[in-house]
């Protein structure tokens, strides 16, 4: 059961790295969600944050983070899942930002690119063990860069971490998350990976976003940027 197996931690606080579990090695799930189905279109809301959705948000944001909530939107995307169905799922961005997001999950939507899961970064989630086997697409969370004092793009909406298990971060001995090993290996190619010239890389290219694919060293296969970091 996905989520339901904490790692022992290693000594960087990051659960240990194991091997990739065989049901998981092609993963192709569609997990539920929380808000109604598109009618087959894509569609997509922009909005400011209200008090619901901060509330849901929980400690992903606190006073001190980098942006304030007046600068941040809250959006609804369609996306396609592994079932082929179409989905809703949700995203907190940068204000700045917001209408370039719509338009590469567009993208997404029309090349019938696989998501799994699409929904806000919670209190639960942060304070959860790690269990290595999570898959949410998501931006905005306040944190510091992996292994960093500096803040992460993420704190300023303006990154998206897109299917993560099928695109894991590769440093050095570290795979996140820590039971993607299996996707480390870029040569065999599976639904919802992303790949140099594939639909994801495109889409966030036609809005000038960078991947992190495309980094010398270490690799974080899951994560497209405004700024390229």
């Amino acid at each position: 059961m996905l989520g339901a197996v904490p790692l022992p931690l290693r000594a960087d606080g990051f659960g240990q790295v194991r091997e990739t579990p065989s049901a998981l090695r092609d993963r192709r799930l569609t997990l539920p969600g929380t808000l109604p189905p598109p009618d087959g279109r894509f569609q997509s809301t922009v909005t400011p944050i209200t008090a619901a959705v901060r509330s849901r948000m929980g400690t992903s944001w606190f006073p001190g983070c980098p942006v304030g909530l007046a600068d941040l939107r809250y959006l609804t995307v369609s996306f396609r899942g592994f079932d082929g169905a179409a989905h809703t799922g949700e995203l907190v961005v940068s204000a700045a930002v917001a209408e370039d997001v719509v338009e590469v999950f567009r993208r997404l939507f029309a090349a019938d690119f696989p998501i799994e899961q699409m929904r806000l970064v919670t209190t639960a989630d942060l304070e959860a063990a790690p269990t290595g086997d999570g898959n949410n697409t998501a931006s905005y969370v306040c944190r510091k860069a992996r292994g960093q004092s500096t803040w992460s793009q993420h704190a300023y909406g303006l990154a998206v971490d897109v299917n993560p298990f099928h695109n894991p971060l590769v440093k050095r001995d570290l795979v996140l998350p820590e039971l993607a090993g299996a996707y480390a290996d870029r040569g065999r190619i599976r639904p919802g990976m992303h790949l140099p010239g594939g639909a994801a890389v495109r889409a966030f290219a036609a809005v000038g976003w960078g991947w992190g694919g495309s980094w010398r060293g270490s690799k974080d296969y899951m994560h497209f940027s405004a700024t390229g970091r």
